[in-house]
């Protein structure tokens, strides 16, 4: 049982030290996302799983899809870049819209805001697995679902030989 649990112990501090080391190889604090609405189809849709950097050197550009978080809101939003507002001091300020909404973002945004600064960026899109987030969007959804996996995998370890 001590060997088991320390098994166990093992593949969780694994699994971190991998999610810590994509955060410093992509410059993103999330360096994998799920899409979790329609707004981006046909892009994107509901369930795929996306890939991100965010190197601060480059360059925000119109028709890039970045995923941001606004202040208010816990889950982070994937959205295209539509408008760019660049001042002469080098300060970039951007506006993002959904290819499925008929409205640029202004509405989700906090009240008086009107651009996202590149501060509020999580990352940016460079590739993705279709409807492999699926899993999560069901366990978000069927919590019960979720605690009978976690149940599953959990006596699978204790119960594994080697």
């Amino acid at each position: 049982l001590y060997y088991q649990v320390l098994n166990f112990a093992m593949i969780v501090s694994s699994a971190l030290m991998i999610w810590k080391g994509l955060i410093v190889v992509t410059g993103s604090e999330s360096p994998i996302v799920v899409v979790l609405s329609g707004s981006m189809e046909p892009a994107f849709h509901r369930g795929d799983l996306l890939f991100l950097t965010n190197f601060h050197d480059d360059p925000i550009r119109a028709g890039e899809i970045v995923v941001f978080k606004v202040e208010g809101r816990d889950i982070p939003i994937v959205h295209r870049v539509i408008k760019i507002h660049e001042k002469e001091n080098g300060n970039i300020k951007f506006l993002t819209k959904g290819d499925n909404n008929e409205v640029d973002d202004r509405g989700l945004y906090k009240e008086g805001q009107n651009w996202l600064e590149k501060k509020d960026v999580v990352g940016r899109a460079r590739g993705f697995l279709p409807y492999v987030g699926m899993v999560t969007i069901i366990m978000n959804d069927y919590p019960k679902f979720k605690y009978a996996l976690l149940a599953v995998m959990g006596a699978y370890v204790l119960v594994k030989r080697e």
